[in-house]
């Protein structure tokens, strides 16, 4: 269908007749994304429930790359498949959504980001699953591109044919990327708030699965694909702190006016506590003016004293109610100090009080500091002081507890980086027992990942005299060093140890990697490329070694980097030496 300016046609009011109505409309809001925009196309296009069955709509909301101009010819190349219509910027994807949903006539609705991919089975079988089981929302499995972060959980127990919203992950997996069946969307009248400038699906998802006769869950086929621009400007990536606040706060009322007040609006509150309002005093804290922090800490503060029950309180984790126990308790300077702690010297001591244990953070109110209920979580908060490469398969994590008698009182340590158990042991090296050595073996890590990458949080449970606890494991003053690149069958990625700035937490990403990439990189860093080598990587004078290193001829050695702190120099180990994988060439850590 040719493209149309939104401005010209009124928002459709009535469908056409069952039998020619597509069994899926995907809308697509557009707004500048150009190098993702045809890979994002061509994936529905591709797909096997075949172009009879469903129909493309896509908003461009104002770009200014050239996106609007690649959808008018893909409306032009695919003239009943492809809808195109064009409006002015309206800050958000709310309002192109919205414009999609209006003009959508299929059975089912879904929503993709126009950075995002479908696997080719995606449509046709979660079409069949909700007619099989008349579900009128289904989640297929979301898998992370390029180190996005996706919360899995809720896949972590296979397909499940009825979902709960309040005993299962699903808070944690709000994202419109679902099958919504478009009679309960009609008949609720759904919406995106266009007032929310970020976060804007969440509302619409929560009614459409508070309300919905049968959510249903698969996890048997990587179903979307949720790609993290190489950019880093995906709207959840980069929004102002203001957008944030006004997003969360209106969230949060949003939650108490759908459900009532008791366990069930607790279960879906426990994500928005733990996750939204909690980063809003992450450790980014601390780059905001003095002004920004003022209302950060001013909206946190009410929201918590508002909405955040003991119950609630009690569900969340360590990190969360210690961040969000230091804004009710204090003010800027307090939360500060407690950011400094954790991002600049690490765990602090625990502070005895006759049977009570307290967080010993400096300055801090003990009204908020007691852990004594908690006291396995907060034994498995551990500091993160070396990340080596043991050898061409081993990844080696040192962490640390400042806890005096935790090797006595902690009980088995359980190593985690994402569903990769690590071999944890004591470090002979410490006679406190203080210190423990994790190896990650790095096929464990390239098997757990999809094609397309995965990021690892690195997490630490103990299960000693005190219970069984948990914890993030962070990464104070720790630099990260070079990825390693690996392969895993015909494919190359880049294994690296990262910290996510917003929590601190140690992360253990794959990455895809090509040849071209790597090239490019190398140029861009003054070094001569591969001889010969193409963009695309053809031609290119690099080879596998033995490991699965890549070798590549003429290119500078660049030795593995481990992670070190941040004030010490950068030092190899065994700089200039060649190992034993590189007797064709070198190995390149990119």
């Amino acid at each position: 269908m040719a493209a149309e300016e939104a401005t010209h046609r009124p928002p459709t009011t009535h469908r056409p007749p069952a039998a020619s109505r597509p069994d899926v409309s995907v809308v697509v809001p557009v707004y500048n994304t150009l190098r993702y925009l045809r890979s994002c196309l061509d994936s529905v296009l591709r797909q096997t429930i075949g172009p009879d069955r469903m129909e493309i709509v896509a908003v461009d909301d104002g770009s200014t790359d050239g996106s609007g101009r690649l959808l008018d010819r893909y409306a032009a190349k695919h003239p009943g498949t492809v809808r195109v219509v064009h409006q002015p910027n309206s800050g958000g994807p709310a309002a192109p959504c919205n414009r999609g949903l209006d003009l959508a006539t299929g059975r089912y609705v879904f929503f993709l980001g126009s950075d995002d991919r479908l696997g080719p089975e995606a449509l046709e079988r979660l079409v069949a699953a909700a007619d099989r089981y008349g579900s009128d929302v289904v989640l297929g499995k979301v898998v992370g591109v390029n180190g996005r972060h996706v919360f899995s959980d809720v896949f972590a127990g296979g397909n499940a044919v009825d979902v709960s919203l309040y005993d299962s992950a699903l808070p944690w997996s709000l994202a419109n990327t679902k099958l919504f069946r478009r009679d309960l969307v009609d008949r609720l009248g759904l919406r995106f708030p266009e007032d929310m400038p970020v976060l804007s699906d969440q509302p619409f998802t929560l009614a459409a699965c508070y309300h919905a006769r049968r959510i249903s869950v698969l996890a048997d086929y990587d179903y979307y694909h949720a790609v993290r621009r190489l950019d880093a400007r995906n709207i959840t990536y980069h929004s102002r702190i203001e957008q944030r606040l006004v997003s969360v706060e209106r969230l949060f009322a949003y939650v108490t006016d759908l459900i009532p007040a008791g366990a069930r609006r607790d279960a879906v509150l426990r994500r928005h506590a733990g996750l939204e309002l909690a980063n809003l005093v992450g450790d980014d804290f601390r780059h905001l003016d003095r002004a920004a922090q003022e209302r950060v800490h001013a909206t946190v503060a009410r929201l918590v004293r508002r909405h955040v029950t003991d119950g609630l309180r009690d569900r969340l984790d360590i990190e969360a109610r210690l961040r969000l126990g230091a804004v009710t308790a204090g003010g800027v300077d307090d939360l500060l100090a407690v950011i400094e702690q954790d991002s600049g010297r690490g765990v602090p001591a625990t502070v005895l009080a006759g049977d009570r244990w307290h967080a010993g953070y400096p300055g801090a109110p003990a009204r908020w500091t007691d852990v004594t209920d908690v006291r396995a979580d907060w034994l498995a908060r551990l500091d993160t002081v070396d990340v080596s490469w043991a050898d061409g398969h081993t990844l080696t994590v040192t962490t640390r507890s400042p806890y005096p008698r935790f090797a006595t009182e902690a009980g088995p340590v359980r190593m985690l980086a994402g569903p990769v158990v690590g071999a944890t042991r004591m470090d002979a090296g410490d006679p406190a027992g203080r210190t423990l050595r994790t190896d990650f073996a790095l096929d464990r890590l390239l098997a757990a990942s999809s094609a397309s990458g995965q990021r690892h949080p690195v997490r630490a449970e103990v299960d000693g005299g005190h219970g069984r606890g948990g914890a993030a494991v962070r990464a104070p003053r720790l630099a990260a060093g070079r990825p390693r690149l690996l392969r895993r069958g015909a494919r190359l990625y880049g294994v690296a140890a990262t910290v996510d700035p917003r929590n601190g937490q140690l992360v253990l990403s794959v990455v895809p990697v090509t040849v071209g990439q790597l090239v490019g990189r190398l140029r861009r860093r003054g070094r001569p490329g591969p001889a010969g080598a193409q963009a695309s990587g053809r031609g290119a004078d690099a080879q596998l070694g033995r490991h699965g290193h890549l070798e590549v001829r003429g290119a500078a050695q660049v030795q593995p980097g481990p992670l070190r702190r941040a004030d010490q120099p950068h030092h190899h180990p065994g700089a200039g030496r060649a190992a034993p994988d590189q007797a064709r060439g070198v190995r390149v850590d990119v």
